[in-house]
């Protein structure tokens, strides 16, 4: 690998460590701090609205194809429908997103073989 991709590597991991390092040791002092307090309730209320929020996020981003062309458009409906569709027989979290990907994978395919 050439050295920009061992760079780029490194900084994606110690980007992603301080992404999960950072929030842990500052809700560690915040709870030594307020050790008269039980857990839930010295959090701040932000805390529990964020997470809700970055998957609102990631699914919105997710329900617009890249390439805004029909297949694109189709592929994405059938996966939305094929992960609901798992889901709501499964009521799990990974195989609702697999069922998803591979639906939405087969459809592009298929276009390919046949346009």
């Amino acid at each position: 690998m050439s050295s920009a991709m061992w760079i780029a590597v490194i900084v994606s991991a110690v980007g992603t460590l301080l992404m999960r390092l950072l929030p842990m040791l500052w809700m560690r002092r915040r709870l030594a701090r307020l050790d008269h307090d039980e857990g839930i309730d010295a959090m701040p209320q932000w805390l529990g609205i964020l997470g809700p929020l970055m998957i609102a996020a990631v699914l919105g981003t997710s329900l617009v194809p890249k390439a805004p062309d029909g297949i694109s458009w189709l592929a994405t409906g059938i996966g939305v429908l094929a992960t609901l569709g798992v889901w709501w027989r499964t009521r799990t979290l990974g195989w609702p997103v697999a069922a998803g990907v591979a639906a939405f994978g087969a459809v592009v395919v298929l276009a390919s073989w046949v346009i």
